[in-house]
């Protein structure tokens, strides 16, 4: 039975059924989905706990990432069965219907004689009873929770027809202590906030983590040593580089699409530059350079263009240029500054912070300048970052009472949603999906 069922997972096709979400002109309704315990055959312990308490968790993390996208209304589980292994390809639709779900999220999780666990996923339409998509994941019992967001993926992707962004991390600066001598780490965590753990010791203050998006590797700011400058951390080895010998501040680092190139600035004479790090060679070269503040550059997905912030015209806007340096042109226009541009991985649009009448808010704008839409209206919201597939921001807010959290918003500018962190929270970067 087992054979069969993996069998089915893999040579599983989708379906001729047309169950969507259409979010490019928005959602007025999440769609109801049902996402039961995930079933297993016979109860199995494993170090990660027994195969149907991991069913269990399972579905409730897939609930949890659908119900935070706005898109999906996960239903009560109390509302249906629970299903059994044959369930899973042959689910009892009759009872989803009852329970007013569109969509069904069933899968399975068993225990393998070498110690690895498969998690199978599968989607189905509940009216037309037609399987849209089946994958199964096998994993470590320690990776039961990526082939959970694994699922999620695969769910969001079948019914929004965009990829997901659930498989990724986050990387911020985890805040502690009291204001006048602050304590900032680094630290990462799922997207959800789990499997968190922290970076660096707190001994030096860290500012601006980035991650490269080819591999495990950040840029960020260091204090180290009482000099402030760009530094590379390997995740993997816990190596870390400086960027550079400069004599002055260097800072805002951020990663080429293919990750060999690293743009950031260096503080000289009053004047900041935008300087561009080959990471093979460790040679630098001058991007910009003027009587002015040319900072936070962000390349476009085809690495051709940056888009930066700069005071050259007399208030802090954007401008973005040629990759070379060459080329420079002001896209943001209006009242109030505009500072910290981050390029969309989809290339349609620019995120930044809109600086206007006394508040901080998350805007987008098109590279040509054309389009500007503010996102979010709260009072210091700031530090924008992508998710993966380019439809949510990742962004810090702080109070009024000084506290800062991560939140996140869709482009609809309504799914205002916070991220778990154990600590206060600032200066978040998406990852990449993982591999």
């Amino acid at each position: 039975m087992m054979l069969r069922f993996l069998i089915l997972l893999m040579l599983a096709a989708p379906a001729a059924a047309q169950l969507r979400i259409d979010i490019t002109s928005g959602v007025a309704a999440p769609m109801p989905v049902a996402v039961p315990a995930f079933a297993t055959g016979a109860s199995v312990d494993t170090p990660a706990g027994s195969t149907t308490e991991l069913g269990r968790q399972v579905a409730g993390i897939i609930s949890s990432n659908l119900s935070g996208t706005g898109l999906f209304k996960p239903i009560d589980p109390a509302a249906f069965p629970a299903p059994g292994m044959a369930d899973v390809e042959a689910p009892q639709f009759g009872a989803f219907r009852t329970a007013a779900a569109q969509a069904l999220v069933t899968g399975f999780v068993t225990a393998n004689a070498n110690g690895t666990l498969t998690v199978g996923c599968q989607l189905y339409d509940v009216f037309s009873e037609e399987r849209l998509v089946a994958q199964g994941f096998t994993v470590t019992p320690a990776g039961w929770r990526r082939a959970a967001h694994k699922c999620s993926d695969l769910v969001y992707s079948r019914l929004t027809g965009e990829s997901g962004y659930f498989d990724s991390r986050i990387v911020y600066v985890a805040e502690s202590g009291p204001r006048t001598k602050r304590v900032k780490r680094l630290a990462v965590m799922d997207q959800d906030g789990a499997n968190h753990r922290f970076l660096t010791s707190g001994q030096s203050l860290v500012l601006m983590p980035r991650f490269s998006p080819v591999n495990e590797t950040l840029s960020y700011m260091s204090f180290a040593n009482d000099r402030p400058r760009v530094w590379i951390y390997n995740m993997s080895t816990g190596q870390q580089q400086a960027v550079g010998e400069f004599d002055s501040m260097s800072f805002a680092g951020r990663f080429s699409p293919d990750g060999r190139t690293l743009v950031f600035s260096v503080t000289k004479a009053g004047n900041a530059d935008i300087y561009a790090y080959d990471i093979a060679s460790r040679t630098t070269r001058r991007l910009t350079n003027g009587n002015s503040i040319d900072t936070s550059p962000s390349f476009s997905p085809d690495g051709r263009k940056i888009v930066f912030e700069s005071d050259r015209g007399g208030a802090q806007q954007l401008y973005v240029m040629n990759a070379d340096g060459s080329g420079a042109q002001r896209i943001s226009f209006g009242d109030g500054r505009a500072g910290s541009p981050v390029w969309s991985p989809r290339g349609d649009l620019i995120a930044f912070t809109r600086m206007q009448g006394g508040k901080f808010r998350i805007a987008v704008i098109r590279p040509d300048g054309s389009g500007e839409r503010l996102l979010t209206d709260s009072w210091q919201d700031e530090g924008p970052s992508w998710s993966p597939n380019g439809r949510v921001i990742l962004f810090s807010r702080t109070e009024r009472n000084g506290r800062s959290s991560l939140r996140s918003i869709d482009l609809t500018g309504r799914n205002d949603r916070r991220i778990p962190t154990p600590l206060e929270a600032s200066d978040p970067a998406w990852g990449p999906l993982l591999k």
